[in-house]
């Protein structure tokens, strides 16, 4: 019994309470749970240290090996893990390891005088997550994990200046939204700006005073918001929408088009981006002086009868993908209402089809021997071609090339 108890408390982190069993066990523990109870200790130890000096890539390796060593049911470790990932910007991750902690039972993790840097370990729990909500927008969530913590440790600095904090972020961002709502741009543009003073790296903060500064036509400075957001969370596809309008603004088309490259990859499915997208394309055109009469966006599956018209087709800028098929084919039949969604989801790409027994002279001249065949072409140049291709592969390629 005293080496389970030992086992359990040595994987929640308990490193006093497994102590206390270790000094009780009959018989004593074999040396190898006695050297995993060491090492959890040993890296516990440092990362404390490390903490108090904010060496925060320290605190991340060192408990990483705590619960690589045997403590993988801690939920401080963990809530330790996602703060010192927070703290090195990488909010997603940050959000993972907040996750893992919470899905471990935070009432039967600590009790309530168990200390951990320096807080009650029940209210650093709460501390962790109040920052990490707090970073990706959960202000809800952040206040009342803060009041929590607040109530468990009332007289730890710490805890008293995240409280403080948050409350004074979740305040700042409401009545900005009220202001924004209401249409007063300037007076938002402050709140969120007091927002900040209290939580300077905020992306939905930044990202919501660039929507303030957009509306105003400070497109550089909403720009700067926009670039503050996406340094502390890069994948923030709101960040990137607005910065990609507001270099469009500026006629800055091909950091615009450079944004909303990444958008489509991002959100394939959005046909506003798409749209955007492919306006920011021509605009970029037009500005290099190239023709852009014969661009379109959207539509339906256009059918090519001629030789002619295939040609012309294909060598539009950007992506056309072509159907090679007959209507008396099974598998032409089935994959025709994919094509037919696909010319939806990708407004940008012209999409064509050509029934080889309407016309053979196009299907001799591609040597097209089998349907249903596709081929895409980019700028004039053919990039890819698929014989019989699944719907994955299919979207996949038009993706890939499209996007």
């Amino acid at each position: 019994m005293g080496t389970r108890m030992i086992l359990l408390n040595c994987r929640l982190g308990h490193l006093e309470d497994a102590q206390k069993h270790l000094t009780l066990a009959t018989p004593q523990p074999d040396l190898l749970e006695l050297h995993k109870l060491q090492t959890v200790e040993k890296h516990l130890g440092r990362c404390l240290d490390s903490r108090k000096v904010g060496d925060w890539k320290n605190v991340l390796r060192e408990c990483d090996a705590a619960i690589a060593a045997g403590a993988d049911s801690s939920a401080l470790l963990f809530a330790a893990r996602a703060e010192a990932l927070l703290r090195l910007n990488q909010l997603d991750e940050a959000d993972m390891a907040i996750s893992s902690a919470s899905k471990l039972d935070y009432s039967s993790s600590c009790t309530s005088d168990t200390k951990f840097c320096g807080f009650f370990a029940n209210a650093y729990l709460y501390y962790a997550h109040a920052q990490v909500d707090i970073a990706l927008g959960r202000f809800d969530h952040a206040v009342s994990s803060a009041d929590k913590a607040r109530i468990i440790d009332p007289r730890n600095v710490e805890v008293i200046t995240m409280h403080n904090n948050v409350k004074a972020v979740a305040r700042a961002r409401s009545l900005g939204n009220e202001l924004f709502k209401s249409g007063k741009f300037s007076e938002a543009c402050m709140a969120y700006g007091e927002g900040l003073k209290h939580h300077p790296v905020n992306p939905v903060l930044h990202c919501n005073r660039a929507a303030c500064r957009f509306k105003l036509g400070q497109w550089e400075k909403s720009i700067e918001d926009c670039n503050e957001a996406l340094m502390i969370q890069p994948n923030y596809t709101k960040a990137l929408l607005r910065r990609a309008a507001s270099y469009g603004k500026m006629e800055r088309w091909a950091e615009s088009l450079k944004d909303y490259e990444v958008l489509r990859k991002e959100l394939p499915g959005d046909t506003e981006v798409a749209e955007a997208y492919f306006h920011a394309q021509v605009a970029l055109k037009s500005s290099r002086g190239e023709e852009v009469s014969n661009l379109k966006f959207g539509g339906e599956v256009e059918a090519v009868t001629g030789m002619e018209q295939f040609q012309m087709a294909t060598s539009l800028p950007g992506v056309s993908v072509v159907h090679f098929m007959t209507s008396s084919n099974q598998q032409c039949g089935k994959i025709s209402p994919f094509v037919n969604a696909l010319c939806t989801k990708y407004p940008s790409v012209n999409f064509l089809k050509v029934d080889v027994n309407e016309s053979p002279a196009v299907a001799r001249a591609e040597n097209v021997r089998t349907v249903p065949t596709f081929k895409i072409y980019k700028n004039a140049i053919r990039v890819k071609e698929m014989i019989c291709p699944s719907q994955q592969l299919l979207e996949y390629s038009v993706r890939h090339y499209g996007t």
